[in-house]
């Protein structure tokens, strides 16, 4: 398997409209030259020049069975967070392919630095989704040990956790290690300087990891063509390592494209920025609304294009699974669903006055002052109950 940057022969993005036009140009630039493919939409299998990949029948429906639970553990967290069980919840429907691929292609002693959509990738690192949720539930700072899985903790801060995959990376360097980092970041994110330094870093000292961007077309409400003037994969080139641009929607490729870019870096060959071209279905988070900022025409497209429908035709198509093997992992997936639900269900509490502790290593008279206040705001609830109240329970 070889690894060459791809940005030569591409073009600038081109402005457009921010709905009615941007299903023509995102079908445009799906079909760009750069853009690596092994699995059509229509999960028809084909070849690469430059990643090839030999799958089993057993790894493939192995993929399906990733995607399926992970897609079920997410609408479940939907329903949870409607159901003010969580605080807030930030869905990767749609990203499955791009989540797995890239979580399959690691080996245990590589290491993740997330952000905080990276539920799929965890689910590869056999991190508990329930941790998961008590983090959003606000029972915990993430629930696991980063050194068991190789997971960093989930990172709110946009961009920063590609600087400490980069110093990550240098340590393991200077250890002599035969190991690599990957690093999770959404195009958005590509717009914040942490990540550029982070490429300046890597670059000079040939650091293995791997920046793996998410590209899912909206940063929020803001589009791609707002962030960058050309393909996010192009500005590698700039800091003096190669990029390519993957189906992220095409679960086979990603996990080529991983794959190879995570031996690029381990073998001392440096950096490598792997840009998985994908749509985000859902909102942003549970906060957002995304029919006020883009058109149900756009999302009809990618709907076309969706990564678990692709290869269960594909193994429909070779023969590779039967009705038995959906059932089974249909059940596997109402039983999660029922863990899921049963477990959060279960958690405790988040403690309402917690917010105010640790803000300060000595305290703070201003945060004595808030929390007084919010004490006062509590106790005119007709329960009184400071702890419980405002809690939905």
């Amino acid at each position: 398997m070889s690894v060459k940057s791809t940005a030569a022969g591409d073009s600038p993005a081109k402005g457009r409209g921010r709905t009615t036009t941007r299903g023509t140009a995102a079908k445009r630039r799906a079909g760009e030259p750069g853009l690596v493919q092994l699995l059509t939409p229509q999960g028809e299998r084909v070849e690469h020049p430059d990643y090839a990949i030999d799958v089993t029948p057993e790894e493939l429906r192995g993929l399906y069975r990733d995607m399926v639970l992970t897609r079920r553990f997410d609408a479940e967290a939907i329903t949870l967070q409607r159901q003010g069980e969580l605080g807030l919840w930030a869905s990767l429907l749609g990203q499955e392919a791009a989540q797995i691929g890239s979580g399959r292609a690691t080996r245990p002693d590589d290491y993740v630095f997330p952000t905080y959509r990276e539920h799929g990738v965890a689910w590869t690192r056999d991190v508990d989704p329930l941790n998961l949720l008590g983090m959003f539930r606000g029972v915990n700072h993430g629930g696991w040990d980063p050194n068991e899985n190789n997971f960093q903790l989930y990172t709110i801060v946009i961009g920063s956790q590609t600087l400490h995959a980069t110093g990550y990376a240098m340590g393991v360097a200077k250890d002599g290690a035969d190991a690599a980092v990957i690093a999770y970041f959404g195009d958005g994110a590509s717009s914040q300087g942490d990540v550029a330094e982070a490429f300046t870093f890597a670059a000079v000292y040939n650091a293995p990891v791997v920046f793996f961007c998410q590209n899912n077309q909206w940063a929020i409400s803001e589009p791609t063509e707002k962030q960058s003037r050309v393909p996010i994969y192009q500005r590698a080139a700039g800091f003096g390592f190669p990029g390519v641009r993957v189906d992220g929607n095409d679960v086979l490729a990603v996990l080529a494209v991983t794959r190879a870019a995570l031996e690029h870096a381990r073998s001392g060959q440096g950096p490598m920025l792997v840009e998985a071209f994908t749509y985000r279905m859902g909102a942003h988070t549970t906060t957002d609304d995304p029919t006020r900022y883009r058109s149900d025409e756009e999302r009809e497209e990618w709907a076309s294009k969706d990564p678990i429908t692709r290869l269960r035709t594909y193994l429909e198509r070779e023969g590779i699974a039967d009705e038995a093997f959906y059932a089974e992992v249909e059940a596997e997936s109402d039983a999660l669903a029922k863990r899921v639900r049963d477990g959060v269900r279960n958690m405790p509490n988040p403690g309402t006055m917690a917010i105010f502790e640790n803000v300060y290593a000595d305290g703070s008279s201003l945060v004595d002052e808030e929390r007084a206040q919010f004490v006062e705001y509590m106790s005119s609830f007709e329960s009184g109950d400071v702890a419980t109240a405002g809690t939905g329970h």
